[in-house]
């Protein structure tokens, strides 16, 4: 295992307070519409209306001064928090993302200051070959452990209540192995549930079959979790950490997004709102969930 516990405790003390401390409680109408206890943990009150902040700023800090960052975003919201990061570590970023992603995800993303680039073809190959000058530094959202330490303080926030099983959005991995990472552990009775988007299922596959399997997108309705083809590491840490996946279609996560803005008042992404489209599936007594993002296109 190449993520380190005692990096996600320090990461739990370092990183932006902006991202940290983020609510987490139990909604009563919220558990009665789903017939067991939920204790959400809400990441979209922050700057970034979303959890990548804590990865992108421990990854970040770590970094040369005058380097200048680059990344590719599938979904929009790493590039959104490498962008902020790096501005505010007085340093520049370069984001690749594929044509077509959300505009309330580029805009964001711009208004950091980060420069935005629409690629026809592959943003990761894009941003990869671009990197390779000197002073440029690529950071992968799947495979730097240190972006799945920072997401995994969440684990640590969450340890602190009571709970029999997490169920958290699966993306490109870096959330899930963070939390798995730091549950294992701290609470190891505790069930770790990955969800994915049915539309893009190449990370439940490989998780599954124990080797890297590429499965092309049917759509990008889930852009925060949508990947075609994840990291050999990335699957290595799910099969160590996590204990079973879910596919949900797009029609549940629609259903959750509904769910969410009913009882929480809070209007989500989609693929912010796959933890809750699992929910009742999932046979616990007491389940904890994260609500990842809030970058919604609304019109």
């Amino acid at each position: 295992m190449d993520l380190d516990l005692d990096r996600i405790a320090r990461a739990a003390t370092e990183i932006d307070p902006a991202f940290r401390h983020t609510p987490q409680y139990v909604d009563d109408l919220l558990s009665a519409r789903l017939g067991k206890r939920v204790l959400t943990k809400v990441e979209t009150l922050n700057p970034l209306r979303s959890f990548k902040g804590r990865g992108a700023d421990f990854a970040i800090a770590a970094l040369p001064s005058g380097s200048t960052v680059v990344c590719s975003s599938t979904g929009g919201n790493f590039g959104q928090a490498v962008g902020y990061v790096a501005r505010k570590r007085g340093l520049t970023a370069e984001v690749f993302v594929p044509a077509g992603t959300s505009p309330v995800k580029l805009a964001r993303t711009a208004a950091t200051g980060a420069v935005v680039h629409q690629v026809d073809g592959d943003a990761k190959e894009a941003a990869v070959a671009y990197a390779r000058e000197p002073g440029r530094v690529y950071l992968s959202d799947g495979l730097d452990p240190a972006i799945a330490e920072g997401a995994g303080t969440i684990g640590v926030e969450l340890a602190a209540e009571s709970f029999d099983t997490v169920v958290v959005p699966v993306g490109d991995g870096a959330l899930i192995s963070g939390i798995g990472c730091w549950l294992r552990e701290k609470r190891p009775s505790v069930r770790v549930v990955g969800v994915a988007a049915a539309a893009a299922p190449a990370l439940v596959e490989s998780w599954r079959r124990g080797e890297v399997v590429t499965v092309p997108q049917e759509n990008a309705f889930a852009a925060g979790i949508t990947i075609s083809r994840p990291e050999p590491v990335a699957v290595a840490r799910l099969r160590a950490l996590v204990d079973d996946m879910v596919l949900v279609t797009d029609d549940e996560l629609r259903s959750a997004m509904n769910l969410a803005a009913e009882t929480l008042g809070l209007l989500l992404e989609p693929a912010g709102a796959a933890g809750l489209a699992a929910l009742s599936r999932i046979e616990a007594e007491s389940v904890a969930t994260v609500l990842t993002g809030a970058n919604a296109d609304v019109r």
